[in-house]
């Protein structure tokens, strides 16, 4: 057999090898990243003070906004005001919706809503 051709295997072999070598090594760090994700979550979601089936509201409400549906007033609900206050205060820090309680300064969207038109800046301007 001509050396080079065995050569040539040698090496595909060896690259097979460091490639499976590889792949192994790819999940294993893929399931790091998916486990310390988690914890993130997990602790997130235990630093929040809120009721299971609030959270569970939320985040059902989260996705009916992602998937581009309406999103219920939640100041008109039949929850109580502290359950409103939690799920508010849950729902300003990830911006997802708006409960009709502007007082951050923002609108629906998350776009500010102080001087919109810059008029401060523009009478500083002036003199």
């Amino acid at each position: 057999m001509n050396p080079r051709i065995a050569k040539i295997k040698d090496e595909i072999e060896k690259t097979k090898d460091k490639v499976n070598k590889g792949q192994i090594r790819l999940r294993e760090l893929e399931k790091q990243l998916t486990d310390l994700e988690n914890a993130d979550i997990v602790a997130a979601v235990r630093g929040v003070d809120i009721a299971p089936d609030e959270l569970a509201a939320f985040i059902r409400v989260f996705r009916q906004k992602q998937q581009g549906g309406t999103v219920p007033n939640l100041e008109t609900s039949d929850k109580s005001d502290m359950a409103n206050a939690k799920t508010a205060d849950l729902s300003e820090a990830t911006g997802s919706y708006s409960t009709g309680n502007n007082a951050a300064g923002t609108d629906a969207t998350g776009t500010s809503t102080a001087n919109p038109n810059n008029d401060e800046e523009d009478s500083v301007n002036e003199n």
